[in-house]
């Protein structure tokens, strides 16, 4: 660090809240007996308060049932010392054990230590379930480079080649402000309060050595990643993510989003994940507007039971050659026609949610889509995918205006493990 008072305040601090509590982890197993190294069964029904098994193969919130409610947050590494990073990763790994069982982020907690020490939790979630915490955790392309090409912690040789800043896309509108970072958390839980204070306590946990680059609160999933999920709908009114990737569907999940020995770069990321992130803003108003006809063609789906034109039922089967009066019933402009994996050619598992912040100042409301998508190879994933829509309808009504990607580890494994130990190892 770059003064002596400073270092002296993270040692004091993390020896109590990261240090400590990464040894306590494995000595305490039975206070954390619900993070065990055994993985739920996919997609297993669970209250909407149990807690969520923190290790296994793979990190949890990934093809977890989706949660109800979204804090994802992206931070910029200030420091250029390794070792004060590692130690923060550690610190935070100690401390996602404890709030994903249900417990404060700190051994001493909110209220339990000295009325003259500084609490080791924030305690706005004292008296609250673990309410389906998960939280996973992803390292950014600037965290092996800078954009400036500094390899601050000797970590360029070991960048995945998958792992690139997103090319441009027509209509995009990014934001620098609100892009990229060297490290996420995304935190999902079935209540926001649980997820804001964890994000809120790694937050403090890293203070010093991260800051806080952009945030993202949201709501309402906008996809299932079970089949025991009823599919949701997004803000345009239409059930969203019917086609996705679920968890029961391992073979799939193995060929689209896991991460295999062999990929390029992935001698320690094999079992993660790239996650893509898109702010997407939807034209509310506009839509509004539109007759339901020229919303059912804009995505391809009737409104009520979210069911391919032409057809039925949600799940039947989409038809790309069905007619209706001589015309396409799923139209060739349409969403679910250049985005469905049978003309895309690939596949991604969405978990995005919705969002309004506020309106825009011009008598508009700020709302749409935080997409999140996990995939095995961004460029043969979103990038394809992505690729595939500029001609699509409902371009009209939407605009992207954040974008990031992160590659997502594996999961933590055992009591001495942590995130990004295989990386930084």
């Amino acid at each position: 660090m770059s003064t002596d008072g400073l270092s002296r305040r993270r040692f004091f601090g993390l020896a109590g809240a990261g240090t400590a509590g990464v040894l306590a982890a494995g000595a305490a197993g039975g206070v954390i007996g619900r993070a065990t190294a055994e993985e739920p069964a996919a997609g297993a029904a669970a209250a909407a308060t149990d807690a969520v098994p923190f290790t296994g193969a793979h990190q949890a919130g990934i093809v977890t049932p989706a949660q109800d409610r979204l804090h994802f947050v992206a931070f910029d590494v200030i420091t250029d010392d390794r070792a004060e990073l590692v130690e923060v990763l550690q610190a935070w790994t100690a401390a996602a054990r404890r709030m994903t069982a249900g417990q404060d982020a700190g051994e001493v907690g909110a209220v339990d230590g000295g009325q003259y020490d500084v609490p080791d939790d924030t305690g706005e979630a004292l008296g609250l379930p673990a309410s389906g915490l998960t939280l996973t955790v992803g390292f950014g392309p600037t965290l092996f480079e800078t954009t400036e090409g500094v390899d601050r912690f000797g970590l360029a040789a070991r960048r995945p080649e998958p792992l690139t800043e997103l090319p441009g896309f027509p209509g995009d509108a990014i934001d620098p402000a609100i892009s990229g970072g060297d490290l996420c958390v995304q935190a999902c839980a079935n209540d926001p309060q649980v997820a804001v204070h964890a994000v809120r306590n790694l937050v403090r946990l890293g203070a010093g050595v991260v800051s806080v680059r952009w945030s993202q609160l949201g709501f309402g999933r906008t996809s299932s990643t079970s089949s025991a999920q009823a599919t949701p709908r997004n803000l345009f009114g239409f059930k969203d993510g019917t086609d996705n990737l679920k968890a029961e569907a391992p073979k799939a999940l193995d060929q689209f989003v896991w991460v295999a020995d062999g990929d390029p770069g992935a001698d320690w990321l094999a079992g993660g994940s790239y996650v893509v992130t898109r702010r997407i803003r939807m034209r509310i108003e506009p839509w509004d507007t539109s007759t339901l006809a020229e919303q059912e063609a804009t995505i391809g789906r009737t409104k009520k039971a979210g069911a391919p034109l032409g057809q039925r039922g949600e799940f039947d089967p989409v038809d790309f050659t069905t007619q209706v009066d001589g015309e396409f019933a799923v139209p060739q402009t349409s969403h679910v026609f250049l985005a469905h994996p049978t003309n895309s050619g690939t596949a991604i598992l969405r978990r995005g949610y919705s969002f309004v912040d506020g309106s825009d100042g011009l008598g508009r409301l700020d709302a749409g889509l935080f997409f999140i998508a996990y995939q095995r190879d961004p460029g043969t994933g979103f990038v394809q995918v992505q690729k595939n829509l500029r001609l699509d309808a409902m371009n009209e009504y939407i605009q992207h205006t954040s974008s990031a990607v992160f590659a997502c580890p594996p999961g933590v494994t055992g009591s001495d493990d942590w995130w990004g130990r295989a990386l930084f190892s």
